[in-house]
Parts: C-alpha cells; structure tokens; sequence
C-alpha cells in the first residue's frame, strides 16, 4: 500500500504569517492534528501542530528556563524556544522542516518516518506540492479495511 491509497486529500492549510489564533480554529474546526503552512506560491515552508501550542503562556505552561535547559539544549536552541512561546503567528511556532514523503511511498517507509521522528503524521508531496496528509488514524482507517475484506472472505 501507497500513501497515495491512505493518504486524507482535503485537509486545510494555512499561511506563514497568519495569527496562531486562525491556526487554532482551523485546527478545531477541521479535526485535523497538523496543517501545511503555505507561502503564496503554494510552496510548502512549515506544518504547524498541536504540539507547538503545548508551551503558551496563556494556558499557564511556561517552558523551561534556566540553567539546565541552556545546558540541556544550548543556549541558542534554549532562547529559541523562549521566543517560540511568546509568538503570535503561524511562522515563529511552526515546524520550519516538515518531514514529508512522496506520494509513492509505502506504508512502511511512511510508519518509518513517523517512528524516526516521533510524529503522528506526515505531508504527503507529488514533485514539491503538498497533495495529502498521513496520519495514524489514515492508517487505522486503512488496516480496518483490510480486516473486514479478510472477515469477509
């Protein structure tokens, strides 16, 4: 199997410089865990998720600051990460390298590739466009159908 057969093809995206507000109710409202984060082109530039809005000062999260964390992560990547949760818009929070496969790749390069980067859903390209999105429950979705084909035979 393709990730082209599992892949969700109508998914909403989302442009770099949009409020993190627009980001959340999309989110919301399309059941989606992640979206594409689009320049005018079309160009894929960064997918924004849930998880980049785990540390926000206004849920009452703060991240981690301090000695141990700039020992931990540096403190280049520990002042990144301070500046991250006091971002308004989509392209400070976003996840600047999307993992992404091709639209021929199997189901197990794609699991793979979740696996390798702890993620629970890949981009989808045919050439450089986004054309879908694979995620655990596409995979779900897929393995039920094979269940109930072979429950059928």
């Amino acid at each position: 199997m393709l990730a082209l057969d599992v892949m969700r093809t109508s998914f909403t995206t989302i442009k770099p410089g949009a409020p993190l507000l627009d980001a959340i109710r999309s989110l919301l409202e399309t059941g989606q865990r992640a979206l594409p984060v689009l320049e005018g082109s079309g160009a894929l530039v960064g997918v924004i998720s849930e998880g980049d809005f785990l540390h926000r000062r206004e849920l009452g999260v703060h991240s981690p600051e301090g000695f141990w964390l700039e020992w931990l992560l540096s403190r280049e990547e520990g002042r990144q990460l301070r500046e991250r949760t006091r971002a308004l818009s989509v392209d400070a929070v976003m996840s600047h390298q999307p993992v992404c496969v091709d639209e021929c790749a199997t189901v197990d390069e794609i699991v793979a590739e979740m696996d390798k980067h702890q993620i629970s859903q890949v981009m989808v390209l045919r050439d450089t466009r986004v054309v879908g999105i694979v995620g655990r429950v596409q995979l779900i979705v897929a393995l039920e159908r094979i269940l109930a084909r072979s429950e059928g035979d």
